[in-house]
């Protein structure tokens, strides 16, 4: 027989990852859109001739370049055909649908089929398709979309080295505009380490689960895996809005609009985790099931779902890719940990529960 606090948790846990897991389906098709991480760097070096007043970079791990026009003026990116393919002004951003790079750039393969109407040498027709100066779009000649890597990446995958130089050309006025840029294969780093000291890391705040729960021993266990479940609570906020500004989100506003839109849940695990540590360390009732429920939540959001950043040399997150694999592999080893300590507290727990009710009462 499982215990009532074991099968409530188990309960718990698995409507949560339910709840997350069922509207995650549909977005798991878009999900090369935004990569988990890639091996190849895509980086703009400027705009020929040099334009102050037009700026773009690559966002998304480079899955996506971003252009924005801060002029009273339209500027056209060029599809692969030379034909119209973007507007982008302050009247906003509008797409050519009669150009084949509005359907290829649809997803990061490139492998929409084209309707009828795509003709580059149609005339235009525009729709918006978004407010402001900025647009941000998958642009094949800023990836490799090759399964195989280049001839001389594979001749020497161990050293870093360049790929392409690329060109987007832009039609500013009656004038060309080209941002210019680069894409180069960066080796990936040996995710071994990061596996060793995930796994340590667990170990470390599992065994909190082994200290009996009634001694001064067992209450310092169980603060320690608190402040440890919050510690990785903070590695999650802090990874979320690193994606966030990966992603392209145009200052503080932008960052807190992406998390509460693009990163709610992982942004509510990180907090969730953050709350239950303190549960822990409060030693409140029902700490070791909010110890297992948050570090369950903590695993699947923050640590499995962003496994591919400990194996990628580029990772969708701002900041050095150390910095990610550092907030990973703690989100990781601190969420796994968390769900052994509170699970095997509550097996104790339950354990004594059922002797103190076995034993006879003295009359």
């Amino acid at each position: 027989m499982i215990p009532a606090p074991l099968r409530r948790a188990a309960l718990v846990v698995t409507a949560a990852l339910a709840a997350v897991l069922a509207p995650a389906t549909p977005a798991a098709a878009h999900g090369t859109d935004a990569p988990d991480g890639t091996d190849y760097r895509a980086e703009v070096t400027g705009t020929a001739p040099a334009r102050p007043w037009l700026t773009a970079r690559m966002v998304e791990a480079g899955a996506r370049l971003e252009l924005t026009n801060r002029t009273a003026a339209d500027v056209e990116v060029l599809g692969y055909s030379g034909e119209p393919y973007l507007r982008i002004g302050p009247g906003g951003v509008y797409e050519n649908t009669r150009s084949p790079a509005t359907y290829l750039n649809r997803t990061l393969a490139g492998d929409t089929q084209l309707p009828p109407e795509a003709d580059p040498a149609a005339a235009p027709a525009w729709r918006r398709i978004a407010d402001g100066p900025t647009a941000r779009w998958h642009d094949q000649r800023t990836l490799w979309l090759e399964s195989d890597p280049p001839a001389q990446v594979a001749a020497a995958p161990d050293r870093e080295q360049r790929v392409r130089d690329w060109v987007v050309p832009l039609r500013a006025g009656t004038g060309t505009v080209e941002v210019r840029g680069t894409l180069d294969w960066v080796p990936p780093p040996d995710a071994y380490p990061w596996w060793v000291a995930a796994t340590l890391g667990f170990l470390v705040i599992g065994a909190a689960g082994l200290v009996p729960a009634g001694t001064a021993t067992g209450v310092r266990a169980l603060r320690g895996a608190g402040a440890l479940l919050a510690l990785g609570g903070a590695a999650t906020v802090a990874l979320t809005a690193g994606k966030a500004v990966d992603a392209g989100a145009p200052g503080a506003g932008g960052v807190l609009l992406d998390l509460l839109t693009g990163q709610t849940w992982t942004l509510l695990t990180g907090l969730g985790a953050l709350a239950a540590g303190g549960y822990a360390l409060a030693r409140r009732p029902a700490a070791d099931f909010a110890l297992a429920l948050a570090g369950a939540c903590l695993t699947l959001f923050a640590g499995v779902s962003n496994l591919a950043v400990l194996s990628r040399s580029v990772a969708p997150v701002a900041g050095p890719p150390t910095l990610a694999r550092v907030l990973v592999t703690v989100a990781l080893a601190t969420g796994l940990g968390a769900v052994a300590a509170g699970l095997l507290r509550l097996r104790t727990a339950s354990r004594a529960a059922r002797a103190t009710a076995a034993t006879p009462v003295a009359r």
